[in-house]
């Protein structure tokens, strides 16, 4: 009777462990594929990208530009920037990149301060990982 116990705690880890491996290994290929998909948290759309703090920045320019919005404020130190723009119907956009990597960037993307819109964040974090 303890053997069938044995047995089955056994079988129970290993399942666990099993799908707690291969979630590891697909964050990572996901993460090394250059950029993995976005993730919607605290209102903000996140993506990391395999690029360049400096390049990310300008890509970000050309992004907001390709969209005819201009960039009203911009603020860069060493290791991260925040660009901010906004639509024509008064909506803000913040744009925050902050250096990973010497290749790699994270980019936040938010739209509204009221009522974050979640997909006009996506089109312009689609937009930037174009331009890089």
């Amino acid at each position: 009777m303890v053997a069938m116990f044995k047995k089955m705690a056994l079988f129970i880890f290993s399942g666990v462990l099993l799908v707690s491996i291969s979630g590891c290994i697909a964050l990572l290929a996901g993460g090394a594929a250059g950029g993995g998909t976005a993730i919607w948290l605290s209102n903000k759309l996140t993506q990391e990208f395999n690029a360049p703090y400096e390049q990310t920045i300008n890509a970000v320019k050309e992004a907001l530009r390709s969209f005819n919005l201009e960039i009203t404020k911009e603020s860069k130190e060493a290791d991260v920037a925040q660009i901010k723009s906004k639509y024509t119907d008064g909506k803000e956009i913040w744009v925050d990149i902050r250096k990973v990597t010497e290749r790699s960037t994270k980019v936040e993307v938010r739209v509204g301060a009221v009522k974050p819109d979640k997909e006009a964040a996506a089109k312009i974090l689609k937009r930037i990982g174009r331009y890089l």
